[in-house]
């Protein structure tokens, strides 16, 4: 994984490309912005695979893309992670768990190697486009769960990447926040003024946010922590912080 550089040709500049997995939640719209700052011309790339809260999302990432002045949008529907199922986030028989920010176990709202999906959809999207790298928004409280966030998965897929494209095709992958900490992404997002109240973290509800499983706890603990109110919708925000 390689920071970007601008590419010339003679005397002439070429802006580089990324491909964004842009969700809509706040990890990935701060990973859009550290392309952009990095000097990418951004392609968004947005996949609705049966999640709770997928026309929220949905809605989210259109309007990042804009703010971002995005070269493309694309949206993807991945039915196949739904009818799978075996996620509280696609399965409506299993319910969203409450944030328990001390357990080491994955959580129910895990979704079958969802990153090796989204990221395999992601490098079509960046071959097809020229791209030269593939930003994806996840950080170190996700591997601490999801095995599919973890900085090896990331190597090996960007090798996986390296075999399965054209010769002359030369894309990394990029996971910024691998090593960080939810607040830490937070902090940066603020510097590079994210627009956070156009981001949706909840696993459970479109509107307001429930505060109160995973996601929104960590994501409320994050704000806490660098003294920033969150700016959406919550129906209650509990005081998490660290012990």
């Amino acid at each position: 994984m390689t920071d970007a550089t601008t590419a010339t040709d003679g005397d002439e500049s070429t802006e580089k490309r990324a491909a964004v997995l842009l969700s809509g939640g706040m990890d990935s719209a701060t990973a859009a912005y550290e392309a952009r700052d990095r000097g990418y011309e951004i392609y968004a790339l947005h996949t609705s695979y049966g999640q709770r809260t997928e026309d929220r999302e949905l809605e989210c990432a259109r309007r990042l893309a804009d703010e971002l002045d995005a070269a493309d949008f694309l949206r993807i529907e991945t039915g196949h992670l739904s009818a799978i199922g075996a996620s509280s986030l696609t399965d409506d028989e299993m319910a969203v768990e409450d944030a328990d920010m001390e357990s080491d176990e994955i959580p129910t709202s895990y979704v079958p190697f969802r990153n090796a999906n989204l990221l395999a959809m992601a490098v079509s999207y960046a071959e097809a486009n020229d791209c030269d790298a593939v930003f994806i928004g996840a950080h170190s409280e996700d591997f601490s769960g999801y095995p599919d966030c973890r900085p090896e998965f990331f190597e090996a897929f960007e090798n996986v990447v390296d075999v399965g494209t054209k010769p002359e095709t030369d894309i990394s992958i990029e996971a910024p926040f691998v090593e960080w900490s939810k607040t830490d992404i937070a902090e940066r997002g603020v510097d590079l003024e994210v627009p956070y109240e156009h981001t949706w973290s909840c696993y459970r509800e479109n509107e307001p946010a429930c505060g109160t499983c995973d996601a929104c706890a960590f994501r409320l603990q994050a704000f806490r922590n660098i003294g920033v109110r969150d700016p959406i919708e919550y129906a209650e925000r509990p005081s998490y912080v660290d012990e």
